[in-house]
């Protein structure tokens, strides 16, 4: 999915304050022997599936469990709507849906896929926290650390939601400690993650060295196998200044060669890159073989050059940040094949592969690596300790969450170049910028902002209908606040353009438009020319390049974010309440019980293909 918005560190924080006044994929032996490896022919004598030989001495080879998921975004709960389902490919074509998600069973399927495997690891794609529903974000996501540590995650890249709420909170959910302003939530200090995260190419900018550890070792009974850890470079794009201030992000390839090098002059040859960027597969079937005749490359966007320049010293590449779902191979420099994976998001899917470590070399003997995804199903039974978890942040989260804020007739759906859910956040925003400047003119929402549909179906006891604070919260996590600017005409239609060129050329980031406004977006051409500009009207009339208009965004966008520096050039500042508000005003003013909020029909951009 596109890149982000972020949540501002201080409007978080005086938001939370305001609120709270199966075992699959091992490869065993006799593979490996017809493998024809070097030494096979004894490994299928000698080794066995717990990586012991017959007697007591370790086989040549021994297989690794990497289990691996990516895009957590602190779901916790099962995601509603689509955000809950994968799409799996049946054997004659065709596709099927299937729920999938929620930790209480991915504890429950990660702990089944380990039974019989000594030598597992269990990493992450970064994105574990941000972004997040009410019973995570609420608290700063304490209680997504906490289900992490209950996992038994080993370790995890940064991703850029890793930054939301800047260093300074992404070192206390490293390290514990109760939060600076809103202090500790239960009676019991926050121990922090149990596990490091990674963050190889984001450095301090005073001292030049890495935010976090760059690499880790897993070591079990001589098996040596070492994690590079890396958020995409262009971080500083998709999260708000303040979130990363005083850092720099630094090439993906680059960091991860400087250190595949260090790791293998201290012993270290089998490796695995935990890359926060990732690409996207010709088909949004979770079971796709994208490695099969006439699948063509596989996987595109910024992933597959990645992946093509990182050195062979890499042996398998965990992936994310797109949520995507793949488990393919790209050449490496060398030209021989490497597994690229990434686990979709939100919980629903779990990558298996099997590293075959030789014990000879040290090194992945990377012709026997296999790699799958897996369905995080919702009908095994429930990890009871994760239900304990949820069920005690859900108490402290209820009667914030609970509360009705406004009444749908339907589902209104964020997908789609423009969405209905997009049309509404735009008109909201529009509304409340009227409340505080009856000028207004017009509203512009970036889609990435949007993190949830929703859903006319009841998700707990509140009604089929009914929007819940808690729901609110989850399409609009990010605490940024509604800005007013002034733009000249020429500057709306430059930021229009702006949807499709420079860094959104080649992944277009249409905005999501208020009432009135209304233009043709030709798919037809390329760069800035797909936005018409002869049909870019307001209320029927042209957008006139020398006359001023007042602008409603995020403060996100306002600070230029998503690539759309002209939303950063206006003048005549003013800030108000933040977007949830601004939402929840909106719907409260427009919807009833009896009079129910029917879905916006999404036709203010006209789009040719």
């Amino acid at each position: 999915m596109p890149a982000t918005s972020p949540a501002h560190h201080q409007r978080r924080r005086r938001r939370t304050n305001r609120l709270l006044a199966t075992a699959a994929g091992v490869l065993t032996a006799g593979a490996l022997a017809a493998a024809a490896l070097p030494g096979s022919a004894t490994a299928g004598e000698n080794h066995d599936r717990r990586g012991t030989s017959h007697g007591h001495h370790h086989g040549r080879y021994q297989d690794v469990q990497l289990l691996s998921f990516n895009d957590l975004h602190g779901n916790l709960e099962p995601p509603s709507g689509s955000s809950g389902r994968v799409t799996e490919l049946q054997p004659d074509g065709t596709t099927k849906t299937i729920d999938a998600g929620g930790v209480e069973y991915l504890a429950t399927h990660l702990r089944e896929a380990r039974k019989g495997n000594r030598y597992s690891i269990t990493a992450a794609g970064g994105d574990m926290v941000g972004a997040s529903p009410l019973i995570s974000g609420l608290f700063h996501d304490e209680p997504t650390i906490e289900a992490l540590n209950k996992l038994d995650l080993d370790v995890t890249s940064v991703g850029n939601h890793e930054f939301d709420e800047g260093a300074r909170e992404l070192g206390r959910l490293q390290n514990g400690g109760c939060h600076p302003v809103d202090g500790c939530y239960t009676d019991k200090k926050f121990k922090g993650a149990d596990f490091p995260y990674l963050a190889a190419n984001v450095l301090n900018e005073k001292t030049k060295k890495p935010l976090l550890k760059p690499y880790w070792v897993w070591k079990q009974k001589g098996v040596k196998v070492g994690f590079i850890g890396v958020t995409l470079e262009g971080t500083p794009d998709i999260v708000s200044a303040e979130g990363v201030k005083g850092l720099s992000f630094k090439d993906e390839v680059e960091t991860i060669n400087k250190y595949a090098k260090e790791l293998r002059r201290k012993g270290v040859k089998s490796i695995v890159a935990l890359i926060h960027e990732g690409g996207f597969p010709a088909s949004s079937a979770y079971n796709y073989d994208c490695d099969s005749p006439g699948a063509g490359d596989g996987i595109s966007g910024p992933i597959a050059d990645i992946a093509k320049n990182v050195t062979p010293d890499v042996d398998a590449l965990v992936t994310g940040h797109t949520h995507a779902a793949y488990a393919c191979t790209i050449p490496d420099p060398s030209g021989k094949p490497r597994t690229v994976t990434s686990a979709a998001s939100f919980g629903r899917l779990y990558t298996d592969t099997t590293l075959t470590y030789d014990r000879w070399t040290g090194d992945i003997a990377r012709t026997a690596v296999k790699s799958a995804n897996h369905v995080v199903t919702r009908d095994v039974p429930k990890a009871p300790d994760m239900t304990r978890l949820i069920e005690k942040w859900n108490t402290l989260a209820a009667p914030i969450g609970n509360r009705p804020i406004g009444y749908i007739s339907g589902d209104i759906v964020r997908d789609g170049t423009e969405s209905p859910l997009g049309d509404l956040i735009a008109d909201a925003q529009l509304a409340y910028g009227r409340t505080l400047d009856p000028e207004t003119d017009l509203a512009l929402m970036n889609p990435g902002g949007i993190r949830a549909s929703l859903t006319y179906a009841a998700a707990g006891g509140e009604g089929d209908g009914v929007v819940t604070f808690a729901e609110g919260f989850t399409v609009q996590p990010f605490a940024n606040t509604v800005n007013l600017q002034d733009f000249t005409g020429a500057q709306v239609i430059q930021a229009l353009k702006e949807q499709v060129s420079g860094p959104n050329e080649a992944a277009p980031k249409i905005l999501q438009i208020s009432s009135g406004l209304t233009y043709t977006l030709d798919l037809t051409k390329t760069g800035a020319d797909r936005v018409v500009t002869d049909s870019i009207r307001l209320d029927g009339s042209p957008i006139d390049p020398a006359a001023t208009y007042r602008v409603a965004t995020n403060s996100f966008l306002a600070g230029g974010g998503d690539g759309f520096p002209t939303l950063g050039e206006g003048t005549n500042d003013l800030v108000g309440l933040d977007d949830l508000a601004a939402l929840e005003q909106y719907l409260t003013a427009n919807s009833s019980a009896t009079s129910p909020l029917a879905p916006p029909a999404a036709d203010r951009i006209t789009i040719v293909q």
